[in-house]
């Protein structure tokens, strides 16, 4: 089966939870929530949760595993805590739930940063994989690289990785 046929497989809504990472932001002052938000909800997802959490790794993994209480998420989207400052601890409290790593999406994602804000992109460590059959993927804290990420990596595969997790 051909990309294009596993893309005709994969489409419609996908269930989605948006967790922000932050010590400073309010769900007024959220710009980056409320914009992967706009992006899903523009193309038809549906967003289920949506929450803000300190830069702590116990609270960002309890957030984690009360998400994934909801069977009907299929995708968990995170933002914030993923530069190199000891507070960026988002990598470090997601990473344990992940069962298997996307190491493109990371990648890629550092490649168009650069191509916007040059060598800074270096000190992103965003990543993304599945967990417990769902995709989960970290966002940096910026509002213009959450909006880079969404529609240039995430929304254009979304429905096609929940489809693949789904097999």
């Amino acid at each position: 089966m051909g990309l294009e046929e596993h893309r005709e497989h994969a489409h419609g809504s996908v269930n989605c939870a948006v967790i922000t990472v932050s010590t400073t932001r309010t769900k007024e002052s959220d710009d980056s929530g409320r914009t992967i938000i706009n992006v899903l909800e523009t193309k038809g997802n549906t967003v289920l949760h949506y929450r803000i959490v300190r830069d702590d790794i116990l609270g960002i993994k309890t957030a984690l595993e009360e998400v994934m209480k909801d069977q009907s998420i299929q995708a968990i989207i995170l933002n914030g805590g993923t530069g190199i400052s000891n507070k960026d601890v988002t990598i470090e409290a997601v990473k344990p739930f992940l069962t298997k790593e996307l190491p493109g999406y990371g990648e890629l994602l550092r490649y168009l940063s650069y191509k916007e804000i040059g060598t800074a992109a270096l000190l992103s460590r965003a990543v993304a994989g599945v967990g417990s059959g769902r995709i989960i993927v970290c966002l940096p804290g910026s509002t213009n690289a959450c909006k880079l990420a969404m529609e240039r990596l995430v929304l254009p595969e979304l429905s096609h990785m929940v489809y693949e997790t789904g097999k």
